[in-house]
């Protein structure tokens, strides 16, 4: 490596971050309108939601000097998306309401259509309704369902490629010693 600390950041281009600060949009939306304010679960639902985005862009911004906090704070912002994808999948169960299978046709049309905004997700959730495909809350919770099953993924293999850039080019530590050595040279 070059520099003692390379480029880090960068967080708004990756796409874990990108759906999960959607998810955390529509999570904000969705419990205001169908889970009680006051309840515990709204909080938990939102802070959730929050905490994958929030560590996703800390891990980026902390991978300068430290791929282990990079590793922790990604793994930190995975598992916080896994507990919220229980939330919803628990809002659908205790409601009586179905969870969709993985090849759902409504779910691949949600992912085909990679909205960007919790307008046009709520645009997409209110034509299904209106086609009669599900009631409001179903539709909603299982889309984020599916959004959080692209994050989870892109996270998993995001985790993958910061294990293998940790392996292949060391730490900061690793960098420090090396420059001091070079510079003695």
């Amino acid at each position: 490596m070059d520099t003692l600390i390379p480029r880090h950041g960068g967080y708004r281009g990756l796409k874990s971050f990108q759906i999960a600060q959607l998810v955390y949009d529509i999570t904000s939306r969705f419990c205001d309108r169908f889970v009680g304010k006051r309840s515990r679960t709204h909080d938990q639902m939102v802070q959730a939601a929050r905490s994958g985005v929030q560590n996703i862009a800390e891990g980026s911004q902390a991978s300068g000097t430290s791929k282990k906090t990079e590793l922790k704070l990604t793994n930190v912002a995975r598992a916080s998306l896994e507990e919220l994808c229980l939330d919803y999948e628990d809002f659908l169960r205790q409601r009586q309401l179905p969870i969709w299978d993985y090849a759902d046709p409504r779910r691949q049309d949600l992912i085909r259509k990679r909205l960007t905004t919790a307008d046009q997700f709520a645009l997409w959730a209110k034509q299904l309704h209106q086609q009669n495909q599900g009631s409001l809350e179903e539709i909603a919770a299982n889309g984020v369902l599916a959004l959080l099953a692209a994050a989870c993924s892109l996270l998993d293999r995001q985790l993958v490629a910061q294990a293998d850039a940790f392996k292949q080019e060391g730490g900061f530590t690793e960098r420090l010693y090396h420059s001091r050595i070079n510079h003695r040279k």
